[in-house]
């Protein structure tokens, strides 16, 4: 099982390095051992190394066999688990409390926030300090989580032009058409809470789905699919994936309309749209607007890029590349991390998140068609985090559904909701302000230079007007780095993640150039 990872890290063509982000060590904070305890704790559980996590703790078997129960017994695919400041005690405990991601199959995204007790042992080493509400706070002696299901038989649907969809002919299809919403019909489920011993519900604590009458038996759903793409889509990830976790989407820039979704492995959680991940330097589009829309930077202005730069901790740049005397183009078409992160004084605390809500729609409502995760910007804590962030990790979570609409967005000022069902999947809920067109103008040349001159030269011998923007994204010391790739064409974006893929242009981009030369202009 490969997770989408512990968020203590920061790449995007850099590095943060192991006791980074809400793990800096300044003053009299806590011992590094007892943060270093916990952060391989979360990387173990994160990554499905139950075994090791439940060693770190002070109760190792007990530890192992109620992580196991919690995730198998939940359905939960991919925990994502995102840590905050540590705290410590007078006691000299050490506290680090933690954002829960927990991908539930078929259903959608459990989030919750709970703690991580650490206590010092008498041999000077730091163990996990075993309780059962570590794991959730509400998970006890007496009372257990318990997921009850509704299942639902996937609807007939046919793509845009009425081409029949199915799994067999469309295997990434499989858990999307399962969760197609239709006239409101698709799975749902919810997690309760119970008593052990009467199994009585108490509350629930997370619901997916909605109750609808489903759709009629004698009409197929009509997506917004095309047969054409969604092929290209998936043979792009079974022939250049390497065989990793992969996921892509690609929909129309002028309505938001998506025409292709695809996952590797094809069943299972549908990464493409429920995912939680770190965007890495494709989130430098967010950032780029947020800078351009105030006047912050302009394309020739020179903004050094050194191979190092210290913000609480030392932020490099891919292969601690330098650029001495760069431009913000060239910074932002060789994705150097220092630049940017040089930058960060230009923009208020929360003015990234509220560029992404409002312009881009990034962690607003949206009403797909099918459980979707949209994205989240918070504030950050520290500068630190604040330096995270301008390179697309920190807390910044996304995934390729989110990130193909924030291309579109870019290259035409307009946002437009996803969706993959006729009309708008159920109303929109959304609300945006339009780009100005001197922005969108320089977006765009940012992202075709990229292709002619910068990291996305993999798609420069596609024909017409290529634009993309590259990302690596660290997630733990124990995974190697996601690999990210965004790009438009015509009047198509697509977003491409491959897990532990490295690299950006050597991952993702041989997947978006194979797609691209397999449909027309």
């Amino acid at each position: 099982m490969a997770a989408v990872g512990v968020v203590l890290a920061v790449g995007a063509g850099g590095a943060y390095a192991a006791g980074a982000g809400p793990f800096a060590r300044g003053g009299d904070g806590p011992d590094p051992a007892a943060l270093e305890q916990a952060r391989a704790f979360l990387a173990d559980w994160a990554g499905g190394r139950l075994p090791n996590a439940a060693a770190r703790t002070t109760s190792p078997g007990t530890a192992q066999k109620v992580l196991g129960n919690f995730t198998a017994g939940l359905d939960i695919s991919e925990p994502g688990l995102t840590a905050a400041k540590p705290e410590l005690g007078e006691d000299g405990t050490v506290t680090v409390p933690f954002t829960a991601r927990m991908p539930i199959t078929d259903l959608g995204t459990w989030t919750y926030t709970s703690e991580l007790p650490l206590r010092e042992q008498p041999d000077g080493s730091w163990k996990v300090d075993w309780r059962l509400s570590l794991v959730h706070p509400r998970l006890s002696e007496t009372e257990k989580f318990r997921l009850e299901r509704e299942e639902a038989s996937a609807p007939e649907a046919t793509d845009r032009d009425g081409v029949a969809l199915s799994a067999d002919a469309f295997p990434s299809l499989g858990p999307v058409l399962g969760q197609l919403a239709g006239e409101g019909a698709g799975p749902r489920g919810a997690v309760r809470l119970v008593d052990r011993a009467t199994g009585e519900v108490e509350r629930t604590e997370a619901r997916f789905g909605e109750e609808a009458d489903g759709p009629d038996d004698d009409e197929p759903v009509r997506t917004t699919l095309d047969a054409d793409w969604q092929s290209a889509a998936e043979q792009a990830l079974a022939g250049e994936a390497d065989g990793k976790n992969a996921a892509l989407v690609a929909l129309r820039i002028d309505n938001g309309e998506i025409l292709a979704v695809a996952n590797s492995p094809s069943s299972g959680f549908n990464r493409a749209v429920s995912g939680t991940y770190a965007p890495g330097s494709t989130w430098k589009m967010v950032t780029s607007t947020a800078l351009l829309l105030k006047g912050a930077v302009g394309l020739d202005d020179v903004v050094d890029c050194p191979k190092y730069l210290t913000v609480g901790k030392q932020f490099h740049n891919v292969e601690t590349s330098e650029f001495p005397g760069a431009t913000f183009r060239k910074d932002f078409t060789e994705s150097c991390n220092t630049a940017f992160i040089s930058l960060r004084g230009k923009l208020g605390d929360a003015e990234l998140g509220e560029v992404a809500d409002e312009y881009f729609g990034v962690g607003q409502e949206w009403r797909v068609g099918i459980p979707s995760y949209d994205g989240s910007v918070p504030v950050p804590r520290d500068e630190t985090e604040k330096a995270a962030s301008m390179i697309g990790q920190g807390r910044v979570q996304a995934n390729p559904l989110i990130m193909a609409s924030v291309t579109a967005t870019a290259v035409s000022g307009a946002f437009h909701q996803p969706t993959i069902t006729a009309g708008d999947g159920g109303g929109t809920t959304t609300s945006t302000t339009p780009l100005p067109e001197h922005v969108v103008a320089q977006l765009r040349e940012l992202m075709r230079a990229t292709v002619t001159d910068g990291t996305a030269r993999v798609l420069a011998d596609l024909p017409g007007e290529v634009g993309a923007k590259t990302g690596t994204a660290e997630v733990s010391e124990e995974q190697d780095n996601n690999g990210w790739l965004v790009a438009y064409r015509g009047n198509v974006a697509v977003a491409c993640v491959v897990e532990e893929g490295v690299t950006g242009g050597g991952s993702a981009g041989p997947v978006v150039h194979s797609l691209l030369t397999a449909v027309p202009e």
